[in-house]
């Protein structure tokens, strides 16, 4: 379980059993910007908590419960949360137990609006101090992945490449002469020598992933029309969407008024042809993927929507991180080279699920005014 770290108004649990209490406490966090979820129990206060929140305030006492031991059942169960104890009945016992439930303040029932406020600011510092150290970790075990593909980049060229591609040349030739072969012999020979071209061709793909990854070209930007773009990615793969029995459509007018993109046309495709892959292979038999164009202020907004399971929230935050993947096969380099290529475009990108319940991604890149 994570915090809740969206855009939105930060998230604050109470768990007061007095109902009028919890209104007024209510009443004064939403009206100090705080988004608010309440709870009569230790119970309601552990369901609610499945959905995170940053800093709970939590009553001492309550009808099936400690308080202190609510406070670290809550801590557990998201661990980068903060806790705010509340009693009408301090003692030097309580306030001991409130610190060993990992309880960050302890405040005394009626406390001050003001006191209140501020002991919850207080606690929203700690809970984005801890954000940005998980942050801060994330980014050192990207940035070893990132040396690590730089350290082995030469090698791969040299020692995998050459022999991969003299043996990509060899099972070419031997391929020619066995269809030269009388009919009733070629099967028998070409089943197993077209799974091994298969393989190389895979592992070569593999290989140019790390190799892109690492030493990224240069940026020559182009006018690029919009939807000229749009239109060769799904005649591109419309064959492959026959195969898998999903359906793929281009919205609308495709982004035909749009004035031009500035970027590289070339690049921009593999960008789009490879979320449409994903969205493809995420579709079920009988699905829908759809590309959409939109104009927000000086960008273009495309969206690549499949029929799927969507990203899980988890998820999201991950998709794009070096060798991170769900599938069994694959190197875990694809999305982060789409991110790199599109940030290099001056674009973002970003994964949401879209209405239906499938997955969303949202690429935006400037317009050339």
């Amino acid at each position: 379980m994570s915090v809740s770290h969206s855009l939105s108004a930060p998230h604050v649990l109470v768990v007061e059993d007095n109902a009028a209490f919890l209104d007024n406490l209510r009443e004064l966090l939403d009206d100090a910007g705080y988004r608010v979820t309440g709870a009569l129990s230790c119970r309601e206060a552990l369901e609610r908590a499945e959905a995170g929140f940053d800093v709970a305030l939590v009553d001492l006492r309550l009808p099936d419960g400690e308080g202190t031991e609510l406070a670290r059942e809550l801590k557990e169960k998201v661990p980068e949360s903060e806790v705010v104890l509340l009693t009408g009945f301090a003692t030097v016992e309580t306030a001991v137990a409130a610190v060993r439930a990992g309880a960050c303040a302890y405040l005394m029932k009626p406390c001050a609006p003001s006191e209140l406020l501020l002991t919850l600011e207080q606690a929203m510092r700690q809970v984005r101090l801890h954000a940005e150290k998980r942050e801060l970790a994330r980014r050192a075990q990207v940035t070893e992945k990132l040396a690590a593909v730089g350290s082995m980049t030469a090698s791969l060229s040299h020692v995998i490449r050459n022999p991969l591609n003299a043996a990509a040349l060899q099972l070419s030739m031997l391929e020619r002469r066995v269809r030269r072969l009388s009919a009733e012999q070629q099967p028998q020979l070409l089943e197993p020598l077209l799974l091994v071209r298969d393989e190389i061709r895979r592992l070569d793909h593999t290989l140019e992933d790390f190799l892109q990854f690492a030493r990224p070209r240069g940026f020559r930007p182009e006018p690029v029309e919009v939807k000229a773009l749009l239109r060769r990615v799904v005649d591109f793969l419309a064959g492959q969407a026959e195969e898998r029995q999903v359906r793929l459509e281009l919205e609308g007018d495709g982004g035909a008024t749009l004035p031009p993109l500035r970027g590289e046309e070339e690049r921009l495709r593999q960008v789009l042809i490879h979320l449409t892959l994903n969205a493809l292979e995420a579709s079920p038999s009988g699905g829908l993927v759809r590309l959409s164009v939109s104009r927000e202020a000086g960008l273009a907004c495309i969206g690549v929507e499949d029929s799927g399971e969507g990203v899980p929230l988890e998820l999201r935050e991950r998709v794009f991180e070096p060798f991170f993947t769900t599938k069994e096969e694959g190197s875990g380099l694809g999305l982060s080279i789409v991110q790199a290529i599109v940030m290099q475009h001056g674009g973002s990108l970003e994964v949401v699920n879209a209405p239906s319940g499938g997955a969303r991604f949202l690429l935006r890149l400037p317009l050339m005014s």
